[in-house]
């Protein structure tokens, strides 16, 4: 089939990738516009635009796609049969969903009508589902509203965050794709007959929003189950301020009921004084932090201007004794 084929970051690759190496024809591939990553920064191409321009595939990157009449002229003239949209990151108007042959086709990830929306990912952690998923819709106008042609449930282990999430989502998305692009070029006219209505399914519509700048910031007057949701659900940003720089928080753990008895035996008093105050050391692990709950151990961290450090170095790094406030 003829494919145009839309995304932008990371997630999209794997689905760029089987799709060059399938019988299928990529004529273009629509990504966002390069960008700027850091201050002072020369423009970076989005990893889509890359893997693109490496096969000789024609890369379009317009700064707007509503009401752009010589785009939309020139995605007629690819007499397209299907537009592939994974994480592009903006929504498609109805003049551009009429266009190809067969429809629109979209990988989400999650287990719709949950997590509809920008961070599907990130609020399946910060909201900690024991599972997730893909699903595979044709694309309507509403905002991830289509109708299911397939999807596949995926459990969320303990040791998951968003970067190893993400990546096993990203493998499912390119397979499920691959599947519904066969299952479209074998029976096309059958297709509306194997679509199912996210309606049908018992579950609660959720809206997963942009993550803004606030989210990213930590507070030990949370409860220490939040505060490693965040953790998981934002890594590698979720940071704190300390000395006067950020440091950001890459994993921390739950301590078990016999660490928490051999910790500092007031912070059993949940005193709002304790809160942010370290009440253990742990050698060769880390840093026990009191929070509006139980306490946390801080197992990994980045320090501005500093490497990535965990165990002895992350103590040694930090300087904190006991009773001290982070």
């Amino acid at each position: 089939m003829n494919i145009i084929f839309w995304g932008t970051p990371d997630y999209s690759v794997e689905s760029l990738k089987i799709l060059i190496d399938s019988h299928h024809e990529i004529s273009a591939v629509i990504t966002q516009p390069d960008k700027k990553r850091s201050r002072g920064s020369k423009l970076i191409a989005s990893p889509i635009k890359k893997i693109a321009l490496n096969h000789n595939i024609p890369v379009f990157t317009p700064n707007k796609i509503k009401n752009n009449i010589s785009f939309i002229e020139n995605l007629k003239s690819f007499n397209s049969d299907v537009f592939v949209v994974i994480a592009y990151g903006k929504i498609l108007s109805s003049e551009i969903l009429t266009i190809p042959r067969y429809g629109c086709w979209n990988a989400h990830a999650s287990l719709l009508p949950r997590w509809r929306g920008a961070a599907p990912i990130h609020w399946s952690l910060l909201k900690g589902d024991s599972f997730t998923g893909v699903g595979i819709i044709k694309m309507d106008e509403g905002l991830d509203t289509g109708d299911l042609l397939l999807e596949e449930k995926v459990r969320i282990k303990e040791s998951d965050n968003l970067h190893t999430l993400s990546q096993k989502l990203s493998i499912l998305s390119s397979n499920l794709i691959y599947k519904s692009l066969e299952i479209i070029e074998k029976e096309p006219k059958a297709i509306k007959s194997k679509l199912s209505p996210q309606k049908l399914k018992d579950i609660e519509v959720k809206y997963a929003r942009m993550i803004n700048k606030e989210d990213y910031k930590l507070d030990f007057n949370d409860s220490a189950e939040n505060i490693l949701r965040k953790v998981k659900g934002l890594f590698p940003r979720s940071y704190i301020i300390h000395s006067g720089k950020v440091l950001k928080i890459l994993n921390v753990r739950l301590l078990s009921e016999s660490e928490i008895k051999k910790t500092d035996k007031t912070y059993a008093k949940r005193n709002i004084n304790n809160i942010g105050k370290v009440l253990e050391i742990f050698k060769n692990e880390g840093v026990v932090i009191a929070t509006k709950t139980e306490p946390i151990l801080i197992k990994e961290i980045k320090l501005e201007g500093k490497n990535i450090s965990k165990g002895n170095q992350l103590i040694q790094q930090l300087n904190l004794n006991k009773g001290e406030k982070i």
